[in-house]
């Protein structure tokens, strides 16, 4: 299975969810990849925000090698699973769609909400880590009954 997280600036959400993801599949020991794009490209190449690298790692999770990429029609393709992290990056990322089949492999990560973009507020990062930490594990939880 190969899944990616988006967000708008690949440097925050969704580099959290990359992480926390990759860590419960290792910890699996489940072959699947997992990795993260941007739908801007203000970031591309550069870490993930000093303060998610910091959350990350309160919990054990490291982050810090991560570089920022943004979205390519071509992953529509290339993932079985495409989660982003709000409204807004959803219809970038449909916009982006050829076919029903890419479509259908694109949702909201919360399923009917978002998360919030914690960039602009120091206090948001770790309610958003645990967040994010839930629902990867719901999610391993629920592709691994499917399986």
């Amino acid at each position: 299975m190969k899944i990616l997280m988006v967000c708008l600036g690949n440097i925050c959400r969704s580099p959290l969810a990359h992480g926390i993801m990759q860590s419960l599949i290792t910890a699996a020991k489940l072959d699947w990849t997992v990795d993260s794009a941007g739908t801007g490209g203000w970031h591309i190449g550069e870490a993930p925000d000093r303060r998610a690298i910091a959350v990350a790692r309160r919990y054990g999770v490291d982050i810090s090698s991560q570089r920022a990429q943004q979205f390519q029609p071509h992953h529509l393709d290339e993932y079985d699973h495409i989660l982003v992290m709000d409204r807004s990056n959803l219809s970038h990322v449909l916009a982006m769609a050829d076919t029903a089949e890419q479509r259908s492999r694109v949702q909201l990560f919360l399923e009917d909400d978002e998360v919030p973009d914690p960039y602009f507020g120091d206090h948001l990062f770790e309610p958003v880590y645990q967040l994010v930490a839930a629902r990867c594990e719901a999610l391993l939880q629920q592709w691994r009954d499917q399986a």
